[in-house]
């Protein structure tokens, strides 16, 4: 994947990234894809929200649990086959193309937006 055209920060302000806390992991072996279902608490006025991610290669469900990560909260649901997912978890792929989340080097309060 290359990079795209030039964007305005308006442009880049659209996107509500925050961070949030893994509260909840279980597999979704009904998925096409493998995948893991995540419940993200992303604070005070955002609350969980669900999200469903293929990160089987790198990560197990009970070490996910705690885990900070950075997510997508203002894209519209998205049916995966009978789980609604609220967020999109962000990741960056390994030298394989397998999702490693993005998460915060420190902890910090869930809820913080990116910038």
């Amino acid at each position: 994947m290359t990079g795209g055209g030039q964007i305005t920060y308006d442009d880049f302000a659209r996107v509500d990234i925050r961070v949030g806390t893994i509260t909840r992991a279980e597999p979704y072996p009904e998925a096409r894809k493998p995948a893991i279902k995540l419940w993200v608490d992303f604070g005070e006025g955002i609350g969980e929200k669900r999200s469903s991610a293929q990160i089987t290669r790198h990560y197990t469900p009970g070490e996910l649990v705690g885990r900070q990560v950075l997510g997508v909260v203002n894209f519209p649901p998205r049916q995966i086959g009978k789980f609604v997912s609220e967020v999109l978890v962000l990741g960056l792929p390994d030298a394989d193309g397998e999702v490693v989340l993005i998460g915060p080097g420190h902890a910090v309060p869930n809820g913080g937006r990116m910038f």
